[in-house]
């Protein structure tokens, strides 16, 4: 590990060595929130830390959620302590067409493994939960167009409203589109199981050709919201990643279409927490839907 410094008796190291049970020889930042560390015997770890509470409660147990169904991969959870969690570092890698296609696949697999109910936490995750810095609730529904409406589409419109954000005359685009998602949504399908905040940022590409999943925002939805986060930030191979998922779960016709609404959930989120020209584009991405 270059750049590495000797773990300290205090902080990531000492957390590393106290839920791992090895003795940490070596860290180095990654980032404020982020530090590897290097355990007795070589194997290499990401420790994080997360200042508001529940976030790495609801983050272990999304990834443990995630790899209990032994379709994608996920970096192993060693544990997590307060506002400490630590798991295994993935090797980085290249991402490939054939890489892509076997994730999707993956990823249809896991979305098959279903949940409760929409809206559902993981096991042991708590109902107040974080997708990236910004709170998410986890109430369970059963009708998933009043349930995203209500809880994954409203909330963040009017908190960008609150602060400014999204003006209180552009509001009502986004809330016709609420109005509307009984006959936006397309036909009705189960819960899936979803990874929840699947930006590119949150898919790693391993150097041993598999991609690992990290920082779920993980809960009961819409298989197709995971599919347009994807698609929203520019994941690499994004078409070979669709092409491996409709081999082994075919998409309801006219999904293409359906990509906008469901991009209001994340792209409102990065409103609440980045600012105006994520507002613009959930507004944009509203119009469009409404004139389908």
């Amino acid at each position: 590990m270059s750049s590495a410094r000797p773990a300290s008796g205090r902080g990531p190291g000492a957390v590393a060595a106290r839920l791992t049970g090895l003795a940490a020889t070596a860290e180095r930042p990654l980032s404020g929130a982020l530090t590897e560390v290097v355990l007795d015997g070589g194997r290499v770890v990401v420790v994080k830390r997360a200042d508001a509470p529940g976030a790495v409660r609801a983050e272990a147990a999304g990834l443990r959620w995630l790899a209990a169904t032994g379709t994608v991969r996920v970096p192993t959870v060693h544990g997590h302590d307060g506002s400490w969690l630590v798991i295994d570092r993935v090797p980085p890698g290249r991402a490939s067409a054939d890489a892509a296609v076997r994730f999707g696949r993956d990823l249809a697999a896991l979305h098959a493994a279903g949940a409760p109910a929409f809206g559902a936490p993981p096991p042991a995750g708590p109902q107040d939960a974080y997708i990236g810095l910004a709170p998410m609730r986890n109430i369970p529904g059963d009708d998933w167009p009043s349930w995203y409406a209500a809880h994954r589409v409203l909330p963040y419109l009017r908190r960008a409203v609150d602060d400014g954000t999204v003006r209180s005359a552009e509001a009502a685009v986004v809330e016709r589109v609420c109005e509307r998602l009984p006959e936006l949504a397309g036909p009705a399908e189960p819960p899936a199981r979803l990874h929840g905040d699947l930006w590119n940022g949150n898919v790693l590409w391993g150097a041993d050709g598999h991609v690992r999943l990290i920082d779920p925002a993980a809960h009961g939805g819409h298989r197709e919201t995971d599919l347009a986060m994807l698609a929203l930030f520019g994941c690499p191979h994004v078409e070979r990643i669709l092409d491996g998922y409709q081999q082994v779960a075919p998409l309801a016709d006219g999904w293409r279409d359906r990509v906008g609404p469901h991009q209001l959930f994340p792209l409102l989120v990065h409103a609440v927490l980045f600012g105006r020209g994520y507002a613009e584009q959930a507004l944009a991405v509203a119009r469009a839907a409404l004139t389908r």
